[in-house]
């Protein structure tokens, strides 16, 4: 069994199960906190397989005996709750019995030459979240949020990104006279005009600039890059969705990159 010791708590007035609940449920509470609610198996599973250490592990009287032998529980706080406590809790519809606290690092700066990610204003927290997974994925590690983006470390981002937040370096609040210091070029993304994806030569480093869902990357941001890219749409539709634009020129850049 874990060496760590249980504690039990059964009052929904308890501090620690007030701050659970505004970090579950509040978008920007984590910004006030300094720390965050990663709940569920996959993500917890997926910040120890980081070696992200959390503060504290939060089950509930059902899911615990689940958790109860596993080592990777070596020294870190537990706390058992009730059922219906954990439900009163979460975010989620269906409670997924468990949650890791985790105390944020310090706000890193802005990488100059870091492969780099840009959300201009993207705030669906889904796009968002699944953006940090391409990311992740294709090489980049830096994500830099323009005022107007959805918070990156919402609830609701951090189960869409499904671990991804933990291989990457997230920077909120950026001003478009903050990518003035990066020393690699920006790409934008364009549904009316530029290169076509799959004829142009995309530079490695960069920095993708990812837009708006309605309006798409800001004029201001445009004048700033190097290359303008739309995606070859042959089944004739208008524009697509921000993540999966999202996800096509980053893997673009991805192979290119290893070819």
């Amino acid at each position: 069994m874990t060496s760590a010791a249980v504690t039990l708590i059964q009052s929904r007035d308890n501090a620690l199960i007030k701050d659970l609940r505004r970090l579950a449920q509040d978008t920007t509470a984590y910004r006030k906190q300094g720390r965050v609610w990663l709940e569920g198996d996959h993500l917890c599973r997926a910040a120890l397989d980081r070696s992200i250490r959390p503060s504290m592990a939060v089950f509930s009287e059902s899911f615990w005996p689940q958790w109860q032998y596993d080592k990777a529980l070596a020294a870190i706080k537990i706390v058992v709750i009730p059922d219906a406590l954990f439900k009163d809790i979460s975010g989620l519809e269906s409670p997924a019995g468990m949650g890791f606290l985790w105390d944020m690092p310090a706000a890193q700066p802005l990488d100059p030459a870091a492969a780099t990610v840009v959300l201009d204003r993207v705030q669906d927290a889904g796009n968002v979240g699944s953006i940090l997974r391409s990311a992740s994925a294709f090489g980049f590690r830096q994500v830099l949020g323009i005022k107007g983006s959805a918070a990156l470390w919402s609830p609701k981002v951090l189960r869409a990104g499904m671990g991804a937040h933990f291989a990457l370096s997230l920077v909120e609040g950026v001003s478009e006279q903050d990518l003035d210091a990066l020393q690699v070029p920006l790409v934008v993304t364009s549904s009316h005009g530029g290169s076509y994806l799959h004829q142009a030569a995309l530079p490695w480093p960069c920095a993708w600039v990812m837009g708006h869902e309605g309006q798409g990357v800001a004029a201001s941001l445009e004048s700033r890059a190097a290359l303008r890219i739309r995606i070859a749409q042959p089944g004739g539709e208008e524009s697509l969705n921000v993540g999966a634009a999202a996800a096509i020129c980053l893997h673009a850049s991805g192979a290119m990159r290893s070819a």
